[in-house]
């Protein structure tokens, strides 16, 4: 019996996706077993890892982890997060870049702006955390475009320095 059979699609071990340890499969089964956060099934349908105490399911790309949200306080906080640690680190973010599978789920928690000078009554910035908001490339058309949006849910960009307003304490404003 081939032995890559009896281990989940992810291998005989992986990194449990809250608190990144090592975690073993069961072997002839579909699940990993985190000591701390319980079981976790491997679903080889979709490429999902899901915790089945909560229902969270998760997708991997390039070895990370990436919680798939469905609830938009999730990725806000996530977002958070990930200001929080570009500031400790030195860098502030001069733009949020979410998927675009979640431009839907998101569109009522983003701040909107008529910048009056434009003339253009119907154009809006959509900004979150006072930064401005773009969705990915849609990638339901063509995967080939950057095949990474479909499992990542945000990216940051920055650049050195510290914000003059610090505005990611307004949370959940």
């Amino acid at each position: 019996m081939n032995p890559g059979l009896q281990y989940p699609m992810f291998g005989p071990e992986i990194q449990c996706p809250h608190c990144r340890q090592t975690i073993p499969a069961l072997t002839l089964t579909d699940t990993y077993l985190c000591p701390r956060h319980g079981a976790f099934e491997a679903n080889p349908k979709n490429g999902e890892l899901i915790h089945l105490q909560s229902g969270r399911h998760w997708r991997r790309w390039n070895n990370e982890w990436y919680r798939q949200h469905t609830h938009p306080d999730g990725i806000r906080f996530e977002i958070h997060e990930a200001l929080d640690k570009l500031y400790t680190q030195g860098f502030r973010a001069t733009r949020v870049i979410i998927a675009r599978r979640y431009q839907e789920l998101m569109s009522g928690y983003l701040e909107r702006s008529t910048p009056w000078r434009s003339g253009q009554p119907e154009a809006t910035a959509a900004r979150l955390y006072g930064l401005p908001v773009e969705f990915s490339p849609d990638t339901s058309e063509d995967t080939s475009e950057d095949p990474c949006w479909e499992v990542i849910n945000f990216d940051l960009e920055k650049e050195p320095g510290v914000p003059v307003r610090y505005p990611y304490f307004r949370l959940f404003e």
